[in-house]
C-alpha cells in the first residue's frame, strides 16, 4: 500500500499540493489529529504514488459532490459509496478519510473546476485511468437505477474538462446500464440478460463486423487490465473494481461470440 503508507508516514514529497492537497490535509488533520498543516508538499513530475493519492482523493470528493447535486444525499448514493469502499477493502483509517473526503465534496463551496483541473494535471496522459475514474463516478451516480439531470450535467462537465466527448460519455453510461442488468452466481462468470446488453457492455452496435467486435474487445481488455491501471496510478485497493470490469467485458464478448457463431 505504497501511497497510503507514504501519506501517513509523512513523506509528503510524494503527495499533493493545490486544492487536492489542501482538502486532503484538512481531512487528515480532522481524522488523525496530527497537526497537518492543511496543504501537502508538491513534488513536480507526478510519480505513481502521487497519482494514486490524487485518484483516491478526487474520486471520493466528487462522489460527495454528485450525491448532493439534487440537494439531498439519498440512501442509495450512500450505499453506493460504501460499496466502493467495501470493494476496495479499505481499513478503518482509510474509510474515515474516504468519508471525510465525501463530506468535503458535499460542501457548498466545493470547487469542482479546480479539483478536476488538478486531477487532469496529475494524470497527465493516463487516458485509461481517467476513463476508469469516470466509470466509477457514473456507476455511483446511477446507483438508484437512473441518472438525473443535475448529475448528468455535472458528469458531462467533468467529461469536457477531461477531454471526453458526449458520445464517449453516453457509451460509458450504456456500459454501466449493461452492468446493472448483468447477473453473477456464486463462483460464476457474469451473464447479461440480453444480447443488446452484451453489445452495450462493449460499447458497440450489433451491426458491426466480427473483426470489429474482436478489435473492440481486445482494446477494452487492454484499457481495463488491472496491473496496467495500477502501474499508471490506480490505487492498489481498486484493483478488484478493474478485475470485475475485465470479467464483465470478457463475458459480454463470449456471449456475443456464441450468438454470432464466431470462432
Amino acid at each position: 500500500m505504497n501511497w497510503w503508507g507514504k501519506l501517513l508516514g509523512g513523506t509528503f514529497g510524494y503527495m499533493l499540493g493545490g486544492p487536492l492537497g489542501a482538502i486532503l490535509g484538512v481531512v487528515l488533520g480532522h481524522t488523525f489529529d496530527r497537526g497537518f498543516s492543511g496543504t501537502l508538499n508538491f513534488n513536480p513530475g507526478a510519480n505513481t504514488e502521487q497519482v494514486q493519492t490524487a485518484f483516491f482523493t478526487t474520486t471520493f470528493l466528487v462522489m460527495g459532490h454528485l450525491a448532493k447535486a439534487d440537494g439531498r444525499v439519498s440512501e442509495n448514493e450512500i450505499k453506493a459509496a460504501q460499496f466502493i469502499m467495501d470493494q476496495m477493502q479499505l481499513d478503518a483509517d482509510q474509510k474515515k478519510v474516504a468519508i471525510g473526503l465525501f463530506n468535503e465534496g458535499k460542501e457548498t463551496e466545493f470547487d469542482l473546476d479546480a479539483v478536476i483541473g488538478q486531477f487532469k494535471r496529475e494524470c497527465g496522459r493516463r487516458r485509461n485511468l481517467e476513463q476508469m475514474f469516470l466509470e466509477i463516478l457514473i456507476a455511483t451516480a446511477m446507483a438508484d437505477g437512473e441518472l438525473d439531470a443535475l448529475e448528468k450535467e455535472i458528469l458531462l462537465k467533468i467529461c469536457r474538462k477531461l477531454g471526453f466527448s458526449r458520445i464517449a460519455f453516453e457509451r460509458l453510461v450504456s456500459m454501466i446500464q449493461a452492468h446493472q442488468h448483468s447477473s453473477r452466481g456464486a463462483g460464476q462468470e457474469p451473464r447479461f440478460k440480453s444480447i443488446e446488453d452484451a453489445y452495450a457492455m462493449l460499447g458497440v452496435d450489433s451491426t458491426i463486423s466480427d473483426s470489429e467486435v474482436k478489435k473492440t474487445y481486445r482494446k477494452l481488455m487492454s484499457q481495463h487490465h488491472p496491473d496496467k491501471l495500477v502501474a499508471r496510478g490506480l490505487p492498489e485497493e481498486m484493483i478488484k473494481i478493474a478485475t470485475e470490469k475485465t470479467q464483465e467485458i470478457k463475458a459480454a464478448f463470449e456471449q456475443i461470440k456464441k450468438e454470432r457463431g464466431m470462432k
